[in-house]
């Protein structure tokens, strides 16, 4: 084989966006060969782009086709799971759009299918690739400084209006979307802030469902987590914020790391705060604290370096950038969010898988979109 035939399961505005970046030969290595949505006008859209792709109207008819090799799960985030665990019962190597899913016990569930299953399996975890973000994991994960101290990431640049919800009946539903800012905007945050920092082991948040508009989930939160070492964290979102921010600080026993405005600056402490503190004898002096240049790591391709690194694990046992069974750590801390905020507690992680399904599933009945 030298190409992946891969074939799109829907193709809304990123089915075809990623179609559009195998048509115009960013992923060599890449041909779609068939697309699959519900919606009529949506495979005609196909067709236009690319005369020569079939299009199916189910997802099923297009895997049992022997026109793919491979699939992608564009799709709303309640069937994520469903068509990634249809794949692999096909032998197709499965890439899945974000989230994994909507809550962690369907995606534990995809996850326990994907052991068996001989298939390549693949998060489009695309910010993964920035290199701000790669450097930072290494300088954080390596140990180089030392402990984690603190973690800040106020991410409320996610301005979204009211046409915005209006775009979609499923939009901004707990029936058709599973959640607001969380499950929709930031996902990717999520992911990096636990792929950087490690997993906390509690949760606490506040959260604002419909607070600047007309919508049922969440529009507005503020989380406050503890990591097992009793470093601590916040996590800050809206969509509400005409002008946001996007400003991601790490504290170090023996630096800081700030992420923000597409640059990343390091400030190295001699000595260590944690041995500064054990030999002062002055009671107003503090580490000193020197600006280093940093060297980025990698290059920032996104979204078609996610799929490149998916064909060549594919063809050759190439290194995804994120394994299929890596999108259940963001959603592990979605859900605690949202557990916490409904009932109102302190949440440990692991937490109820039970308990959030079933107060979810009340959100569900409740829910103005039944479709």
């Amino acid at each position: 084989m030298e190409q992946v035939r891969l074939g799109i399961i829907g193709y809304g505005s990123m089915g075809a966006r990623h179609h559009g970046n195998v048509l115009q030969g960013s992923c060599p290595r890449i041909r779609v060969t068939a697309a699959a949505d519900i919606a009529p006008d949506r495979l005609a859209a196909a067709k236009e782009a690319d005369p020569g792709i079939a299009v199916f109207e189910s997802a099923e008819q297009m895997m049992d086709s022997g026109l793919v090799d491979a699939v992608l799960v564009s799709v709303p985030h309640y069937d994520h799971p469903k068509y990634a665990i249809g794949a692999m019962r096909r032998s197709l190597h499965v890439m899945v759009e974000k989230p994994a899913g909507v809550y962690t016990k369907q995606v534990r569930e995809m996850n326990e299918y994907a052991k068996g299953a001989n298939v390549v399996f693949g998060m489009m975890f695309n910010q993964r690739t920035n290199p701000i973000y790669r450097t930072m994991h290494d300088l954080v994960q390596s140990g180089k400084y030392g402990g984690l101290r603190r973690t800040n990431w106020l991410i409320t640049d996610w301005y979204r209006s009211q046409a915005y919800y209006r775009s979609g009946s499923w939009r901004a539903t707990w029936s058709g979307e599973g959640g607001g800012v969380l499950l929709n905007q930031s996902p990717h945050q999520l992911d990096l802030w636990q792929w950087i920092c490690g997993m906390p082991v509690r949760v606490d948040a506040k959260m604002h469902f419909g607070l600047w508009r007309d919508i049922e989930v969440e529009d507005d939160v503020s989380a406050y987590v503890e990591y097992g070492n009793g470093a601590t964290g916040v996590f800050i979102t809206t969509t509400g914020d005409a002008l946001g921010t996007n400003r991601f600080e790490v504290q170090l026993d023996g630096a800081k790391l700030v992420a923000e405005n597409d640059q990343l600056r390091v400030w190295e402490y001699e000595p260590w705060e944690s041995e500064f503190n054990r030999t002062n004898q002055e009671k107003w002096s503090r580490p000193a604290a020197k600006e280093i240049e940093v060297e980025l790591t990698g290059t920032n391709n996104q979204h078609i370096g996610v799929l490149n690194a998916f064909a060549d694990a594919i063809l050759d046992g190439g290194q995804l950038i994120a394994h299929g069974s890596e999108g259940i750590n963001g959603l592990t801390l979605s859900n605690a969010m949202h557990l916490s905020a409904w009932t109102g507690k302190t949440v440990e992680l692991p937490f109820d898988e039970e308990l959030f399904y079933q107060l979810l599933s009340r959100h569900i009945e409740e829910s103005k979109n039944k479709q």
